[in-house]
């Protein structure tokens, strides 16, 4: 007998409405809480698509947040001022069909205090999700070393002399938020570190050696550190994002 088991990566594409309602809170046009709501039936959306799909694990489509990186930015200070540019940097190559695309790294991106959690992560996100299905329910992180990029040799070095000072703040924030989330009762977390791919090119790889770590620091510390993320929890399953 062959057992398959098929899930999300975590994030769904945001319905055109969702991405209104962002906008107009941003502005002041509408509530935090009419926002909200707005949030929810986005949630509540992406959770039947998943279940009518028949799969068994199921998230919540990454629905509340500007990037899958963005909850940690939100939840925890220190990291400065910065757009959705800060996720999205970079030169990026598609088929004929999507073409190329380019953005420089934004000249102001260099955390600038020292990391304080305002409240936590994912927590939220979870318990509404785990309120709404009676599948798995999946929450995603990210990857310490992916906040590699908010460290600058000219903006943080007051704060944070070293990169390894900073990521070992981020590491802490995380292993926190792992065990609130397992508190909470949840079963599947997923790490997400897609950026690992890009030190296999050796012309995204020079941003990364760049910072101050070889390939194979970035490699051998970059995985021990999302291993103390993880932790040891008995019965949670811990998901790895390529």
């Amino acid at each position: 007998m062959i057992t398959v088991r098929a899930d999300t990566v975590g994030s769904l594409l945001r319905p055109p409405w969702l991405f209104k309602a962002r906008q107009e809170v941003a502005a002041g046009a509408i509530s935090d809480s009419a926002f909200k709501a707005i949030e929810d039936r986005a949630v509540d959306e992406a959770v039947s698509l998943q279940e009518e799909a028949g799969l068994e694990v199921v998230s919540d489509g990454e629905m509340r947040r500007q990037s899958f990186q963005s909850q940690m930015t939100e939840a925890v200070q220190g990291f400065g001022e910065y757009s959705s540019d800060a996720f999205l940097w970079g030169h990026w190559h598609g088929d004929e069909e999507v073409g190329n695309w380019s953005l420089s790294r934004p000249a102001s991106l260099g955390v600038v205090g020292k990391l304080h959690r305002r409240r936590h992560l994912s927590a939220e996100e979870f318990t509404y999700l785990r309120g709404r299905t009676r599948k798995t329910a999946k929450v995603t992180l990210p990857s310490p070393s992916l906040f590699a990029s908010f460290w600058s040799s000219e903006r943080s070095r007051e704060v944070y002399p070293t990169l390894d000072s900073f990521l070992a703040d981020v590491v802490e924030i995380l292993q926190e938020e792992v065990a609130e989330l397992v508190r909470l009762g949840a079963l599947y977390i997923q790490i997400d570190a897609p950026h690992y791919g890009l030190l296999v090119d050796p012309r995204t790889r020079a941003f990364y050696e760049g910072q101050g770590w070889s390939l194979d620091r970035w490699l051998g510390q970059g995985i021990e550190m999302d291993n103390a993320v993880m932790g040891s929890f008995p019965g949670v399953t811990f998901g790895f994002h390529l």
